[in-house]
């Protein structure tokens, strides 16, 4: 049996002429081949769109210091403005799909109270190398640039993430990650459920979509529901701020809300009218999360 796919909310990979396709031709393997469907499928999962190469015509001011760190079979590409002496840190992470200039308006209201803001561009995404990536090898790269930010005898002040960053900085922080502050700006609360709006999307059985979540699950040793919020939020230790919009389309306000319950302490900002991306450029989000990191 297949889904249909959704005709109004919004996701990440639209309806265009190509979705379409990959629809047609996963439905046609899942009748035909269903191990190559599900290898498609786990392909096609982990692979961020918009392409990459759109994001790397982005100017950046002449200021900005780009630098490309070898990470598995991939890169990471960090941006620093001239870091004269080791101290506090801010570490910026875009979300799933998106890219470092994203966060650039945050990071220039963090420069403006005396913050360093370092942001980081994920694996296949951006101006960073690599075909594919997942959630565990966002949040495997979060506490590997902590570490290396560590060396040169930077602390971690706090960690700021949006979208599926924002998940995978939770889940960091709640096995060891060193940060003082966390700041969730509009999290996904459920990996499972993104999975199950993957199949609706591209016309997956259950079959292939639970056959999909295992492959994932084996290959980078770790079960989805560890990246819950029930899961993740007793062991968050820091500080934690969660701002989400309760007209966001893409993840849930109820996501956000869920995360500001499952972590101790956690506050909320509910913003109105923003969606899911303008919180990263509204003035007074900007503001508060400022005012909060600092």
């Amino acid at each position: 049996m297949t889904h249909p796919a959704p005709q109004t909310a919004p996701t990440p990979y639209g309806n265009g002429p190509v979705v379409r396709l990959f629809r047609l031709g996963l439905g046609a393997s899942q009748r035909l081949w269903p191990g190559l469907a599900v290898r498609a499928a786990h392909r096609l999962f982990g692979t961020p769109l918009p392409p990459r190469w759109l994001s790397r015509r982005q100017p950046w001011q002449a200021d900005w210091q780009i630098a490309s760190w070898p990470f598995e079979r991939a890169s990471l590409t960090l941006y620093t403005r001239a870091i004269t002496a080791p101290g506090p840190v801010v570490l910026l992470v875009h979300g799933w799909g998106g890219h470092a200039g994203q966060m650039l308006a945050l990071a220039e209201a963090l420069t403006a109270q005396g913050l360093q803001p370092v942001l980081v561009e994920m694996p296949a995404h951006g101006r960073s190398g690599g075909g594919v990536s997942n959630l565990p090898q966002f949040a495997r790269a979060l506490d590997y640039v902590a570490g290396r930010l560590r060396q040169q005898g930077h602390t971690l002040q706090a960690v700021v993430a949006h979208s599926l960053g924002a998940n995978a900085a939770a889940y960091a922080v709640s096995r060891g990650l060193e940060a003082q502050r966390l700041v969730l700006l509009a999290p996904p609360a459920s990996p499972y459920e993104y999975t199950r709006l993957f199949a609706r999307m591209f016309s997956l059985s259950e079959t292939t979509r639970a056959a999909m979540q295992q492959r994932i699950e084996a290959r980078e040793g770790i079960v989805m529901p560890q990246f819950e919020p029930t899961a993740v939020g007793p062991r968050v230790q820091a500080p934690t701020l969660v701002v989400h919009d309760r007209g966001d389309r893409i993840n849930r306000f109820a996501d956000g809300l869920a995360y500001s319950r499952a972590i101790s302490g956690a506050q909320l900002i509910a913003t109105e009218g923003l969606g899911h991306a303008k919180i990263l450029k509204e003035a007074s989000v900007l503001a508060e999360v400022a005012r909060f990191v600092a």
